[in-house]
């Protein structure tokens, strides 16, 4: 449960880097060791990738990275 109150665009921001971690994850595979067998590279699809950058760089937190992520643990916290 978030404990920060959040802009939209910020809120947005976190959405976008979570929604991109899960990606990544799943490309992965769910144990984060992928498949076995040879060495494939994920693909994460690059408007992925875009949507999370230009969410950072819209709530104003692009080089802000501890700022960001402060927010990512105040929405998503571990456990």
């Amino acid at each position: 449960m978030p404990t920060a109150v959040l802009t939209d665009r910020e809120r947005t921001a976190v959405q976008a880097y979570l929604r991109l971690l899960h990606t990544v994850r799943a490309a992965f595979g769910d144990d984060g060791r992928g498949p076995a067998g040879p060495v494939v590279l994920p693909v994460v699809p690059p408007s992925v990738l875009a949507e999370a950058e230009a969410a950072l760089e819209g709530a104003g937190l692009a080089g802000n990275e501890e700022e960001f992520f402060r927010m990512v643990r105040d929405w998503q916290p571990a456990g």
